[in-house]
């Protein structure tokens, strides 16, 4: 029997204190919590984000995927 290993939250959110000021970023990358929710709230579908910045995954938007 395998079993599915999925990133968890504390996996996608990453805080450095030296990067963006120490706000949440995406996986030890430049982007923010704060982009990526700013972006859904302006209507940005996660197909849209996704095509932008494609260094970000599904589960890096929606984790309880």
């Amino acid at each position: 029997m395998h079993s599915i290993t999925t990133m968890s939250d504390r996996d996608i959110i990453t805080i450095e204190p030296d990067k963006r000021g120490g706000k949440p970023c995406i996986r030890r990358m430049r982007i923010t919590v704060y982009d990526v929710l700013g972006w859904l709230a302006a209507g940005m579908s996660h197909a849209e984000i996704l095509e932008d910045f494609p260094e970000l995954t599904e589960e890096d938007i929606n984790p309880s995927c």
